[in-house]
């Protein structure tokens, strides 16, 4: 069974998707013990525009960015991301929104392009997020892309290549040309086998239904 995923790293709602899937995935594996399961993941930008951000620069942070795009207040958004990082707890997530900077993620999703590339997806997708909300990293900067990919076990000389030049950008590109073409209008999408979609960061029992259903269809 084949699982695509679009998802941005700097989307809150995406690692909590994450872990539901997650959760999903260790019963339905446990049912199924002989259909293997692949997880593609694929990039997506919430906010193409977002800058760079490196070095001593900071960029805002979420409850700025949403305070400032939507006309919000300072304490309703400064509430509102008090409740997203108390949903990650309930999930053993840490999410520190003052820390957090709002950036590009255009490299980010370059350097998992690569590390699917060397079957190191997973461990990039967390440390990138872990960067993003726990560690209040800017995800933008090289540096923090170098040492995550150093940290996962990525080639030095690859993460290297990759940052001076621009490696994987069409990959990013066209998977969001994908995303654009199938009408995503949000992430985390999940499209099961192809054919079968959930949006959003949807209860474990959803993704419980999705993975059965999926399976029935593989096996009619």
């Amino acid at each position: 069974m084949r699982i695509d995923i679009w998802s941005d790293v700097m989307c809150p709602f995406c690692w909590i998707g994450k872990r539901h899937l997650e959760e999903a995935l260790e019963t339905f594996r446990a049912d199924h013990p002989e259909v293997p399961v692949e997880v593609a993941w694929r990039a997506y930008q919430l906010d193409p525009t977002a800058p760079k951000v490196s070095g001593e620069d900071r960029g805002q942070s979420s409850a700025e960015m949403l305070a400032s795009k939507y006309g919000m207040s300072s304490a309703d958004a400064e509430a509102g991301q008090e409740q997203m990082a108390a949903r990650f707890a309930e999930l053993g997530l840490e999410y520190d929104w003052r820390s957090s900077q709002v950036c590009s993620s255009f490299d980010a999703h370059r350097l998992a392009a690569l590390a699917t590339k060397h079957g190191k997806s997973d461990e990039v997708d967390e440390a990138l997020r872990r960067a993003h909300f726990t560690d209040g990293l800017a995800i933008s900067d090289p540096e923090v892309l170098r040492q995550i990919g150093s940290g996962a076990g990525l080639p030095a000389e690859a993460v290297d290549d990759l940052l001076a030049g621009d490696d994987f950008t069409d990959s990013v590109e066209q998977d969001v040309e994908i995303a654009r073409g199938i009408g995503v209008k949000g992430v985390p999408f999940f499209v099961f086998e192809g054919r079968l979609a959930v949006s959003g960061a949807q209860p474990v029992e959803v993704f419980n239904q999705a993975l059965e259903q999926a399976h029935a269809g593989v096996e009619a």
